[in-house]
Order: structure tokens, then sequence, then C-alpha cells
């Protein structure tokens, strides 16, 4: 066989593997190849954090993926603002799929009532009927709770009214055929166990209603685990003794060497496990990092003692040749430094890059922004003349993000890195 036939062959068989690996774990994903996702909600969405999160995991998760993700959160907004410019910030984008947070603002910060209530739910069912007009599939996520500065169980106060706006959204997903997302309920299980163990303990940093990071991921975690994210990684598990690899899953793992000086192989992961280290604190009520990052090593057949587990020649773990027998989480540790670490980063600071552009060159910079002009310039400007240029910017300045988007699919691109597993001093 010529050689550069045998080497296209040779990547169609790893491309071909790729796809059904990745088909098998995308089955139940709500998002999919090819979405067109927009993120639309109050000032918590407006924050970008939990939206950057998401958006991160999944990007990470399926490097193969076409995916685009935009964010059109308002601070101060409520459900009719959203169902108001539905039109502007979402169908404009030509949408496949798309997330709806409200409830923070339209229950009033005060105890429940029914008028309040009948306003939110108007302004979801309107969104809801224009999704389903444009076929956009919607992922309806609930209100996420405050973290109140008084000592108590955290379901009190304003947690009860958001709690009924909760199961509202509940009723609009039912009504209109979307997917309910309830990341109200596991933030508030958190903050009582936080609670549970010390009356002072306060998880989500930021203020009572707009968490910082660590509240924020907890949020991400919530929402991905309501959209069946899966969790896995990758798998590598080797037999030292039998000097062969004993399974891959979603990983490829070649020139495999075992001898006196340990074991080394060359892994080539599918996917990326992502963890912000800005919300390290939350793991300590959920295990975050763990259940959303099954990535998996072990090693059989090594002899006793204690061993350094290398990512590109950088240590990034310690364990017994028993804790390896018995395969370790590696999330942690690969994030920690190294060739995956590095990998990360570098699509972390992509996806922030594209996101802070859009909103502050084009959604904030000139699709939001307040035009007036001082008398004594004697500028007369009519509102023809302000919409025309404004779109004109936008479209100007929407050229830009193909880019962007390109730049974080190719930070994706997989790349493999020598692991090593040796006998520590």
């Amino acid at each position: 066989m010529p050689r550069r036939v045998a080497r296209l062959t040779g990547l169609l068989a790893l491309v071909l593997w790729f796809v059904s690996i990745s088909a098998l774990r995308a089955e139940d994903f709500f998002f999919r190849d090819g979405d067109r996702v927009v993120v639309i909600g109050d000032s918590i969405t407006e924050q970008h954090l939990y939206s950057n999160y998401v958006e991160m995991w999944t990007v990470s998760r399926f490097p193969t993926w076409n995916l685009t993700f935009r964010n059109v959160g308002i601070g101060g907004d409520r459900s009719p603002g959203g169902n108001g410019r539905f039109a502007r910030d979402v169908a404009a984008h030509k949408p496949t799929a798309m997330t709806v947070d409200f409830g923070m603002n339209d229950g009033g910060y005060r105890a429940f009532d029914e008028g309040g209530y009948k306003v939110y739910m108007d302004g979801l069912t309107g969104m809801a009927n224009q999704a389903k007009a444009a076929g956009i599939r919607v992922a309806w996520l609930t209100p996420s709770p405050v973290e109140k500065k008084e000592d108590g169980p955290a379901l009190q106060g304003y947690n009860e009214t958001l709690e009924k706006y909760s199961m509202g959204v509940k009723q609009i997903a039912a009504n209109g055929g979307g997917l309910f997302v309830d990341q109200f309920h596991p933030f508030i299980a958190a903050q009582d166990k936080a609670r549970g163990a010390s009356a002072k303990n306060r998880i989500g940093g930021g203020d009572p209603v707009h968490p910082g990071p660590p509240g924020q991921a907890l949020m991400a975690w919530a929402i991905l685990k309501g959209l069946n994210f899966p969790s896995q990684v990758s798998n590598a598990e080797i037999d030292a003794a039998a000097k062969q690899v004993a399974k891959a899953e979603n990983c490829k793992l070649t020139e495999l060497t075992v001898g006196d000086n340990g074991v080394s192989f060359q892994r080539l992961d599918l996917a990326l496990p992502f963890f912000p280290a800005e919300a390290e604190t939350i793991n300590a009520w959920v295990p975050i990092r763990d259940e959303l990052n099954q990535y998996g090593l072990k090693v059989s057949g090594l002899k006793a003692g204690s061993y350094e587990v290398r990512l590109g020649g950088t240590k990034v773990a310690a364990h017994t040749g028993d804790e390896l027998a018995a395969g370790v989480k590696l999330a942690a540790a690969a994030l920690s430094a190294g060739p995956v670490a590095e990998q990360v980063k570098a699509v972390w600071d992509a996806v922030k890059a594209k996101n802070s552009y859009y909103h502050d060159r084009v959604f904030r910079g000139v699709v939001l922004a307040q035009i007036s002009i001082p008398d004594f310039l004697e500028i007369k400007l009519s509102q023809a003349d302000i919409d025309a240029k404004r779109q004109s910017a936008v479209a100007e300045r929407m050229a830009k993000l193909p880019e962007l988007d390109a730049a974080i699919r190719q930070a994706l691109v997989a790349r493999p890195h020598r692991v090593e597993i040796v006998p520590a001093n």
C-alpha cells in the first residue's frame, strides 16, 4: 500500500474511532453537534460565570463538535423583558438551542404574590411560544437561590418565593415541551450541608443574590447534570505484569513500555477535564470537579511501593502501587500542572476572550448602548439614522466572532502527552 494511502487510511480509522465513541457518550446530552446556543437571563447570567463554565465544560467534553455560545443576559431583567427582546437578542442569532434563567428579579425580593407570579409566567409563556415557532430547543432553568446572611435553614424568606417560581418553570417546561433543569434545590441542599457543619458557613462567594465563582460553579454543575452531561473524560488501564493495555475508554494509548523504571505510554484523550480554579472551595461541599470529570488511571501489576505520576515529564501526583491497582482519579492532578493543564488553560482563555469581546464590543458596546448627543454639538440624527448605524456597527463587529470561535476549536485539537508511572525516590 502506498505510504500516503496508508497514512490517510490510518487517519480515517482514528476519526471513525473518535466519532463512534463520541456518539455513544453524546446520546442523551441536551446540546448537540452543530448547535448555536443562546443563554438568556438577568444579571446573574450577565456575570458570565455559570454560562462560561457550562460552555467550557461542553466544548472540552466534545472538542470535535462545532458549537457556538452567545450570552445575552441583562442586569435587572425579568421574564417579560426576555419575552420582549426575544427577536433582537435571541432569534437574531438563529439559535438551535437556548437556556432561559429568570426569576430572581421577578419575585420582587418579597413574599410570594399571585400578581407578580402571573406576570412572570406570562413572560416565560411568551418566550416558550416564540421559541417553539422558531424551532429552538429550550432548557428552562429554575432561578438560583439567594444565600441569606442570617443563620438558619437556607429555604426561608425569599427562597420560599423562589421555590414557587421554580415550580412555575417546571410547568412551563411541561407545557412547552422543553427540558426542565432544577438548579435551585441542589444549591439549597449544598447551603444546608455547609450550614449544618457550621452555622456561619457561606459557600457561594459574591453577594446573597449574585454568587461568585464557587456558587456559579455549583450552578453550572446542577445545570449540566440537568442537561444530562456525560461525566466521563477518559479512562486508561494498564496491566504492567502482562505489559499490555487493559482498557482505553475515550482515549488512545500507544508506545507502552514497562520495565524496572516503571511504566510509560502516550495518551491521546478525546476530551479534556475542566474545573475553574477560582471555585475550588465549593468542592468541600459538592465534589463537582470529580463528578463532572471522570478522568481515570489504573495500573495493575506494579511492585509494592510508592510511585510518581508524571504527565509530560511533570510530576502531578503520588500514589502507592495498591492505589494505582485500584484506580485513581486524575482530574485534580492533571489540572494542576503539565500538558493537560496547559491545554485546558489555552481553551479557557479562548472561551473567555470570545465572550468578553461579544459582551463588551457587541452586546453592551452596540446593541444596548444608549446614545445621547449634547445640544451644544448641534448634531441631529433621526432614529432611523441611529438604527442604521447601530446595525452597521453590529454587523462589522460580529464579523470578528467566527475568528474567536475558531480559536476555541483550534485550542481544543487533541494533543498526545507522555504518561509515566515511576518509582518514587
